[in-house]
């Protein structure tokens, strides 16, 4: 029989949070500044950030390099000799999630890639990756991100983790919001002293290749908390994007969310949501952009769609 229907929970969602479930109760048995609690910690961001992708579809977690996987992941049976099914890597579902999941920002993904890659060189090498890692470094932004993957799988962290882990977890959130505001505000309120000592010309000179800096950048124009210049905000994506016709262009709109902040003018840079939520430039913004249809649809040559005309005489 050819392209059977399977019956397969290899990818299935409910499977791999029972398996990161498993895999929960598994750290639960160490303490938490035990490497091993780090090690199985990052087993089970693993199966959340793939039950996520799977929840959306199974085929976004198969290795689209081979089309065998894809028609796994759609329940049939490939008839290729040899077929095993072949997952996508744990780096490129993280990256596909931070994609796909707004609130699964660019310091969660980044951080999972992190956390991803210690569990890599303490599998992989000598190296204890694990070891000796402080909890106030790893686990806000872990519970975190697990947290996001969570409700994007329709779960209540006190579902998953049981309710004192729970309560727990968001005791490690709250008060890593709080120490990462006062750090930031910090920051903010220094440069803010540095930049009030500059005299006037100084400022103006600052302020005017401040302002010419971010007219060719391609960020989204903030006013810096330290010192109100024009400054510039960076992001990623977190929505489709909506297109439109304007006046023969074609115009598109899309919302992003900053991962970074950047001042010429008094030298402030700030990187993560977290921080720049601290700081007040961490809302999300709309990119417009504008495409005549040869851009959009990126036409060389009219001519070239154009099939041969076979009709000329010989």
């Amino acid at each position: 029989m050819s392209g059977a229907d399977i019956q397969t929970d290899t990818w299935d969602s409910t499977a791999f949070v029972t398996k990161a479930q498993t895999y929960a109760e598994q750290m639960a048995t160490f303490s938490k500044d035990d490497w091993q609690y780090g090690l199985w910690s990052s087993l089970c961001l693993e199966l959340l950030v793939r039950a996520s992708l799977s929840k959306v579809s199974p085929t976004l977690v198969a290795d689209s390099n081979h089309w065998h996987n894809l028609y796994y992941a759609l329940g049939k049976t490939p008839n290729a000799k040899k077929f095993v099914p072949k997952s996508v890597s744990i780096s490129e579902a993280i990256r596909r999630q931070s994609e796909i999941e707004a609130a699964f920002d660019a310091e969660l993904r980044d951080f999972c890639l992190l956390h991803v890659e210690r569990r890599n060189s303490e599998l992989h090498s000598s190296e204890t990756a694990f070891s000796g890692l402080k909890t106030s470094s790893w686990l806000p932004t872990f519970f975190r991100a697990c947290n996001v993957l969570l409700a994007s799988l329709d779960m209540k962290p006190e579902d998953f983790w049981g309710s004192d882990e729970a309560k727990l977890a968001q005791g490690f959130i709250d008060a890593d919001a709080d120490e990462t505001g006062k750090a930031v505000l910090k920051q903010v309120s220094a440069h803010r002293s540095v930049w009030e000592a500059k005299d006037g010309p100084e400022q103006e000179k600052a302020i005017a290749q401040a302002e010419v800096w971010a007219t060719r950048q391609s960020g989204h124009r903030v006013d810096c908390p330290a010192c109100s210049t024009t400054a510039l905000a960076y992001g990623d994506p977190v929505s489709a994007p909506q297109q439109s016709m304007e006046d023969d262009m074609i115009k598109e709109k899309q919302e992003y969310l900053p991962s970074r902040f950047e001042c010429i003018a008094c030298g402030l840079k700030i990187s993560g949501l977290s921080h720049l939520n601290a700081a007040g430039v961490g809302e999300i913004y709309v990119q417009t952009s504008f495409y005549t249809p040869s851009e959009f649809y990126e036409l060389e040559d009219p001519a070239d769609y154009w099939e041969e005309d076979n009709n000329e005489p010989f």
